[in-house]
């Protein structure tokens, strides 16, 4: 049974880091995180919507996004995997491709730990290089938390909540 129910998350002036407890086994939330399947979940109306998911997953494969904001701006990023250990950990490099209000476009690293606990998964997030950059980790603190509830309320329970989700969203995912 999972402990907690809530994403965790907290920041110092470097990192930040984010936990949750996920209601799937760590090979249904590692395929969350590095499949299209990111299109299903990652974002929601009122923030913004991710798109176009393209994913070369091996270490020193490349990988790219869309996201489209709720004021319709579409904005791209990606980075290369570093690592990819399937179900348990992942890192991979962050880069926002368009001029980010706090990062620019400054070049971080993700790294996530997938854990198996009854129940589900631990998901642990590191993500780090925000030196210099004030305010910068406190933020991505925050939009962790958030997209960690996201992939909660994706799995659900019962299993993924793809219906609600796709209903939601004025455009169909590729399949």
């Amino acid at each position: 049974m999972l402990r907690h129910s809530w994403p965790q998350a907290m920041a110092n002036d470097e990192t930040a880091m984010a936990l949750a407890e996920i209601p799937a086994t760590p090979e249904q939330t590692f395929a969350a995180l590095v499949t299209d399947e990111v299109e299903c979940w990652w974002g929601s109306a009122d923030t913004y919507l991710t798109t176009g998911w393209t994913a070369d997953l091996r270490a020193g494969g490349r990988w790219n996004v869309l996201v489209r904001t709720a004021d319709d701006r579409s904005l791209p990023a990606g980075g290369i995997f570093l690592e990819i250990e399937a179900p348990r950990r992942i890192v991979q490099t962050r880069r926002y491709d368009w001029d980010h209000p706090m990062l620019g476009r400054h070049e971080t690293t993700v790294a996530y730990l997938l854990e198996p606990i009854a129940g589900g998964t631990r998901l642990a997030i590191c993500h780090g290089g925000f030196a210099g950059f004030t305010g910068a980790a406190p933020e991505q603190a925050n939009d962790w938390a958030r997209v960690l509830g996201w992939l909660q309320r994706y799995f659900g329970a019962g299993g993924p909540v793809r219906a609600q989700i796709e209903t939601s969203r004025s455009w169909v995912p590729p399949r």
